[in-house]
């Protein structure tokens, strides 16, 4: 295989695509040789993107316009619902394609639970049958060998990775799971919504979603995947006053003789020698801050004053490990490199 990937993304325009235009742009294995945008098509991503004044990028261009023939990874940051019928076209146009997908189409491995809560029938179960559910940490060996990647949503990826290692190790109540999952401005997109103008969402926080946010969808599925049976956790996203960033604070109840020192042993022990997860000290909380722009989730864990009860925080960027990081995660390790390649930037701080 060459060492020269070349890549397209659809959905260039938006904030997970700038995202991933700017990592990728960085990767000494990729050539970007399309990027597309419908409504900013014909324009180059300097126009849209002033950062990316002085790269040497392609120039924006409908979808209906790329030559998906010439590509060996195609990324798909597009909205949900419209892009199960945009990958099927894209393998029949070159089989040999892989893909990265953004989107929540291909994350639900149940087809009646993504018209439950997606409100449609799947357009493409063929595909969704062999889509690989990206969480790189739990399902590397998976992540090598598939054409099809489902990139995890941000919520669910901030609130998997504290949790999933506990309920496998038995050590809390998955009866007892209750999370509070702040989020930044960005997760909603960069469409113009009178709901998010400044003035809207600054100086104060709200819950949305509330009871029904679809990327509880994921965590259903991740956490009885990983008790052996059915868990339901309760689940609130917030709107946070800031450009990027997801703080979930997770409430459990531990179970049987173990402790909260014991869940933090276990997430020490789960992501013991991984690049992007780290566990800090017990007791330490950690701050979204110090992940703003990297690829880290960080996690802590806390006693809480009733001795069966603990709170693990977790946080990442979203647009980021949240979004497009895990995306080029996935593709370094779909195509054999360094699973850090273009990942290694520390935090932007302050």
């Amino acid at each position: 295989m060459s060492t020269q990937v070349r890549a397209g993304i659809f959905g260039a325009s938006g904030y997970t695509g700038a995202e991933l235009v700017r990592l990728l742009s960085g990767h000494p294995h990729v050539a970007l040789n399309v990027l597309t945008a419908d409504r900013k098509a014909g324009q180059s991503m300097a126009e849209v993107f002033p950062q990316f004044t002085g790269r040497d990028l392609p120039k924006l261009v409908k979808i209906d316009e790329a030559d998906v023939g010439a590509l060996d990874v195609l990324f798909t940051a597009l909205p949900h619902g419209t892009t199960q019928l945009v990958i099927s076209d894209a393998f029949k146009k070159n089989p040999k394609l892989k893909i990265v997908d953004l989107s929540a189409d291909f994350r639900l491995t149940d087809p009646d639970a993504y018209a439950t809560w997606y409100g449609h029938e799947h357009q493409a179960l063929d595909l969704q049958s062999e889509a690989v559910f990206g969480l790189t940490e739990h399902y590397r060996e998976d992540v090598k060998k598939t054409r099809l990647l489902a990139n995890p949503g941000c919520h669910s990826t901030t609130s998997i990775l504290p949790v999933v290692p506990l309920l496998r190790t038995n050590v809390i109540d998955p009866e007892h799971i209750v999370i509070d999952s702040k989020t930044g401005m960005s997760g909603a997109g960069r469409a113009a919504n009178e709901a998010m103008l400044f003035s809207e969402v600054s100086e104060g926080i709200h819950a949305y979603g509330v009871g029904r946010h679809r990327h509880t969808s994921e965590l259903d599925q991740e956490y009885s995947k990983a008790a052996g049976h059915e868990v339901l956790a309760m689940f609130t996203p917030v709107l946070a006053p800031m450009n990027r960033g997801i703080y979930a604070t997770v409430y459990v109840h531990t179970r049987g003789s173990s402790s909260p020192a014991d869940l933090h042993a276990v997430l020490s022990e789960a992501y013991k020698g991984e690049p992007f997860v780290q566990v800090l000290p017990f007791g330490q909380v950690p701050q979204s801050r110090h992940v703003r722009g990297s690829n880290n989730c960080q996690l802590g864990v806390v006693a809480d004053r009733v001795h069966n009860r603990a709170i693990v925080i977790s946080t990442t960027d979203n647009l980021v490990k949240g979004a497009s990081g895990q995306a080029v995660q996935n593709f370094n390790v779909m195509f054999g490199f360094d699973e850090t390649t273009a990942l290694t930037g520390s935090a932007l701080f302050p």
